[in-house]
């Protein structure tokens, strides 16, 4: 049985970053999705921390970390939490908007990545591409600032993005707080286009193992956005999660987990010398 989590920090670059460091074996780091925080991944590290050592934390602006949510500037956290746990390799599991940063940190990073998940991927346009996809990022901008964040997470909780289709009671309490905690700042304290450079994205240079992963009910346009992805990758796998819409690993964590470990099994291990 795994000890109660340890929350630690690492203060770097203007942020206090909050994270769990938890397990044994070959680091795999999670990276959770917008408006949600390190909790996300629960699940995961209860299957498979007897057997991974799983690092999870929650991005600078999201659950308990500070500063101001950035995507340019979380692939630097990244880097800077390999250094201080001396990691010299991990595995990236990304879940939507966290898809972006590890495979930001995988092109910026190679000798430091053994293999890649994008859970749920978004576009890899500009923010106001997104916007035109699935997102209405403008419009959740003006309705946290004019009618305040319980306004936004009202609305947002409807959307299909965020709706789980499990019916675990656990499942939903877990994103209810989550939801709960996400402070919002990205929404009412920094400019439109502040972050839209770090979301153009090419894929030719990843030359890590990936596994893109979408849930069978997840929204049309992540599974568009999964196979224009994975048509670009050379080492490639793609899984659909049964009975799972966007946050499949909530809605079906036995499937997800399954497909997950087959993979790290796979490549998350160092190579053997011969």
């Amino acid at each position: 049985m795994l000890a109660p989590p340890l929350d630690l920090y690492l203060e770097t670059r203007g942020a206090r970053l909050h994270y769990r460091d938890e397990g044994r074996g070959c680091a795999v780091i999670l990276v959770h999705g917008w408006t949600l925080d390190l909790e996300q991944w629960h699940l995961q590290v209860a299957a498979l921390a007897g057997e991974f050592r799983m690092v999870r934390l929650d991005r600078r602006g999201f659950g308990l970390s500070s500063g101001l949510p950035s995507i340019a500037a979380d692939c630097a956290d990244l880097a800077a939490l390999c250094r201080h746990l001396r990691l010299d390799r991990a595995a990236l599991v990304g879940m939507s908007q966290g898809a972006r940063v590890v495979l930001q940190f995988a092109k910026a990073e190679p000798r430091m990545t053994a293999c890649v998940v994008l859970d749920g991927p978004p576009h890899f346009g500009t923010e106001e591409a997104d916007s035109s996809h699935d997102i209405p990022y403008q419009y959740y901008r003006e309705l946290a600032q004019t009618e305040g964040l319980a306004a936004f997470r009202r609305e947002w909780s409807e959307h299909a993005l965020a709706r789980l289709r499990t019916a675990d009671p656990g499942a939903h309490v877990l994103l209810a707080r989550m939801l709960a905690r996400y402070p919002g700042r990205d929404l009412t304290d920094i400019p439109v286009h502040a972050d839209a450079a770090a979301g153009a994205h090419s894929f030719e240079s990843v030359a890590r193992p990936v596994l893109v992963m979408n849930g069978e009910f997840d929204l049309d346009s992540r599974k568009r956005f999964a196979r224009q992805i994975a048509s670009q990758l050379e080492h490639v796998e793609c899984v659909e999660i049964p009975d799972a819409a966007h946050m499949c690993n909530l809605d079906n964590p036995r499937a997800y987990n399954a497909a997950l470990k087959r993979f790290l099994q796979r490549h998350a291990f160092p190579p053997t010398s011969h």
